[in-house]
């Protein structure tokens, strides 16, 4: 890998950390704090803000799960089922920098040969 590319890798892997970290950390403190899983996709759609936030999320998930499938496919990603469960299991702030670094070292590797 160029130093470029292992400074991206750094960089998606510290932002996936962060990511992991806030929206975990928030989806406990509403839950603790509220009941449930149930109160929780409530809440996304309770009120006109939540509802856009809601609406911009879920299309960019779409699309990065789309990106992430044509793009792992061309370039022979492994385990690229995994990010796109990741995208809706847990956040797609975690899974699409990780499927960028999976990305990164695919291409470095088939590049050094």
């Amino acid at each position: 890998m160029t130093r470029a590319e292992t400074v991206h890798c750094w960089v998606f892997g510290l932002l996936a950390g962060g990511a992991l970290v806030g929206t975990q950390w928030a989806l406990a403190d509403f839950i603790a704090g509220s009941g449930g899983i149930s109160d929780f996709l409530h809440a996304t759609i309770d009120g006109p803000a939540a509802t856009f936030t809601t609406i911009d999320l879920l299309t960019v998930a779409i699309v990065a799960t789309i990106f992430m499938v044509v793009e792992g496919r061309r370039v022979g990603v492994p385990l690229l089922w995994l990010y796109v469960v990741l995208v809706f299991a847990i956040a797609v702030s975690v899974a699409f920098p990780l499927f960028l670094i999976a990305r990164t070292r695919t291409m470095a590797a088939a590049r050094a040969g």
